[in-house]
């Protein structure tokens, strides 16, 4: 960005006549230096910026505060915001580019009443993956807690559409027909619905507020407030998941696809039931596992139908039988699945190491790679992927690493250095200052890694849908 006097690098040749430029890392320069060269901008589009950036900043400020108060009149609603916010993965997954462009930043309210409001919507939504290789809203739900339809509508990307993923949304290109609502319109409303301190619900809320690209600080997801028994839970449930161990129910019917309005009551519902049950009181979840005789296989798909099966066995390593999967689409399908089913669970995770390609997670976080070859027939793209979301070996081999963490930090712990402060012993850790650069770094670097991944998925689905329209 440029003020009057130019980029950064050319305020500080005016600014500072000593050392100019040459000491340009701004981490590097007084307060005073950096405020004096925002004090240059002047140009309307660029004040917006800075006002956005600055709400942005006052949210994270008001989310840092309800996470550290604790008043004795909490609600439970509040309670299972703060849930949301302590838990690890909120920093992660929670952290919006929300200054860019397009972006909604919602006001949070300063009257303690309002922010200690118990109103809540639930919000479910629907993307499609655009030619562009960026992901669209096409639909979205909103209900209240007593679960009234406060918004339903399908949106129209405004941009060239390359996998509606109807599997998956339940959304054709026929629906969006006639369309006139856009992101900004949806927006507005959620904008309205939002006011006087109202709380956001959702599973995986993150995802929702990304597509919506709406930044709210109170919000509760279900896919962090609930627990495995007495442990932490670091592992996500899934929506239907936590349907079938809390309410009773399967919200998602095995091969069918997402109703948005099912799912915003479900995460509704099972903020309500948490409520009515008692936060402290952990749900035993159903066990989401995939059977012994399923993990031995890996699924091959979006094979050409020109090509033979037995082509298969040139790109995946080692000792297994091809199942074709039975195709219930419609005739005129041009691509077919099979399975590749080896004697056990560790053949078929050490092929799938093997198996060269990018790797990514499909729609249900299941590892999967993206892989290019030739066969005889030309250049085929296809994707390999697991059929389970977590490797047993790797949790095991984790659970040891983890005991071999503890048992060596028990016997660093045994060195600690000892100092005499004020004529007592006192002990003290080296390095643990050290530790919290490490632990934020390693924060900072999985989220880079994660916007990485994202953007490569993309890249690998927008090449398959295009070269399915050439008929490649």
């Amino acid at each position: 960005m440029k003020g009057s006097k130019g980029s950064w690098k050319e305020f500080l040749n005016f600014y500072d006549k000593k050392l100019g430029a040459c000491l340009s890392d701004p981490a590097r320069r007084s307060t005073d230096s950096l405020a004096a060269f925002l004090k240059t901008f002047s140009q309307e589009d660029d004040l917006k910026f800075f006002g956005k950036v600055m709400q942005c900043h006052s949210n994270r400020e008001i989310v840092e505060q309800l996470r550290k108060n604790s008043p004795d009149t909490e609600s439970p609603e509040q309670r299972l915001v703060r849930s949301t916010l302590e838990h690890p993965q909120y920093s992660i997954d929670f952290s919006f580019p929300s200054h860019e462009e397009e972006w909604l930043v919602t006001k949070p309210s300063k009257k303690i009443k309002k922010m200690r409001s118990a109103a809540m919507l639930a919000v479910d939504c629907e993307m499609v993956l655009c030619e562009d290789a960026t992901e669209a809203l096409v639909r979205v739900c909103v209900v209240d807690r007593n679960l009234q339809v406060k918004l339903n509508e399908h949106v129209n990307p405004n941009k060239a559409v390359a996998d509606y993923r109807t599997d998956i949304t339940g959304v054709t290109a026929k629906d969006l027909n006639g369309s006139t609502c856009s992101l900004a319109d949806i927006q507005k409303s959620m904008k309205k619905l939002l006011l006087h301190g109202t709380i956001l619900v959702g599973h995986s809320l993150n995802n929702d507020l990304q597509a919506l690209k709406i930044d709210h600080a109170r919000v509760i997801d279900t896919s962090l407030i609930f627990k495995y028994g007495d442990e932490p839970n670091y592992k996500r449930p899934s929506l239907n998941n936590l349907c079938k161990s809390v309410l009773g129910y399967e919200v998602r019917k095995k091969g069918v696809p997402h109703n948005c309005l099912d799912d915003a009551c479900a995460a509704m519902k099972l903020v309500l039931a948490k409520i009515e049950r008692g936060l402290d009181h952990p749900i035993p979840l159903v066990n989401e596992g995939v059977p012994e005789t399923e993990v031995a296989k890996l699924l091959i798909h979006r094979i050409p139908i020109n090509v033979p099966s037995e082509e298969l066995h040139k790109i995946i390593p080692g000792d297994f039988t091809i199942e074709i999967k039975s195709n219930k689409k419609p005739r005129g399908e041009k691509y077919y699945s099979a399975f590749a089913i080896f004697r056990n669970l560790q053949e078929a995770s050490q092929a799938f190491e093997e198996v060269k390609g990018n790797q990514e997670n499909d729609s249900y976080g299941r590892p999967q790679k993206f892989l290019s070859f030739e066969v005889s027939t030309g250049v085929i793209n296809i994707y390999v992927r697991k059929m389970e979301h977590d490797d047993p070996i790797s949790q095991v081999l984790s659970r040891k690493r983890t005991v071999q963490v503890e048992e060596e930090t028990s016997s660093e712990s045994k060195k600690l250095k000892t100092e005499q402060v004020n004529g007592e012993p006192k002990e003290t850790m080296a390095g643990s200052n050290e530790c919290d650069g490490h632990l934020e770094e390693i924060k900072r670097l999985k989220k880079e890694l994660k916007q990485r991944d994202r953007r490569i998925t993309n890249l690998n689905k927008i090449l398959t849908a295009l070269a399915r329209k050439q008929g490649l």
